[in-house]
């Protein structure tokens, strides 16, 4: 957990199969995040054995609770625990982020899922309050699909941004970048300083 001096939210990063806290591309993003003043919070929400469980993987309501863990541990530390809090999904994580902002209500104040299946979250989509940016790759033709008929199922405040030439992983030159750069834009747009935090109900 990383939280720069004043701070104007936190983003806790919920990460896809393959992947984990300490993956450079999700480094990477932390990073750019970091000089627009959001703190991140970056933990595997499953253990190594668990995580060699495909079923586990896909364990979209599993991956979602502890993604309320997380929230939970954010809202009841003292260095992050005035700051609004955004999830920012990947693969599978995007599934998870979006079902956990669902049950979390205003405790979540945005969402930004990387190459993500929002399409995972189910009935979820329809119960999302919080502005929910979906970017993918130009080249992710499936997911691409997926990502439109979650978008369609959205209530809230949403976009979806193609990044031209980038594939899944956007491990294209500069892809990467953008994708951080545009998680940063939305989060400090719907992520604004507040004073006023809430009673976690996820102890």
């Amino acid at each position: 957990m990383t939280v720069p001096a004043n701070g104007i939210g936190a983003v806790i990063f919920a990460h896809g199969s393959g992947s984990g806290r300490f993956s450079p591309r999700n480094s990477a993003v932390a990073g750019v995040l970091h000089d627009g003043a959001l703190a991140t919070l970056l933990v595997d929400l499953l253990t190594e054995d668990e995580a060699k469980d495909r079923r586990r993987v896909f364990d979209i309501e599993l991956l979602a609770r502890r993604l309320l863990a997380c929230t939970d541990f954010v809202e009841g530390t003292p260095a992050s625990r005035e700051l609004p809090i955004g999830y920012f999904g990947a693969s599978t994580g995007g599934g998870a982020a979006l079902v956990a902002a669902a049950d979390a209500g205003d405790h979540v104040r945005a969402v930004v899922s990387r190459g993500g299946r929002p399409d995972l979250a189910g009935e979820a989509l329809a119960r999302v309050r919080c502005p929910t940016l979906l970017i993918v790759g130009g080249l992710d033709y499936q997911v691409i699909a997926l990502n439109r008929e979650a978008l369609a199922r959205l209530n809230c405040e949403r976009q979806m941004v193609i990044v031209p030439g980038a594939s899944h992983l956007f491990e294209e030159p500069a892809a990467l970048d953008e994708v951080a750069h545009l998680a940063r834009e939305w989060f400090t747009q719907h992520l604004p300083r507040s004073s006023i935090r809430h009673t976690s109900q996820y102890s």
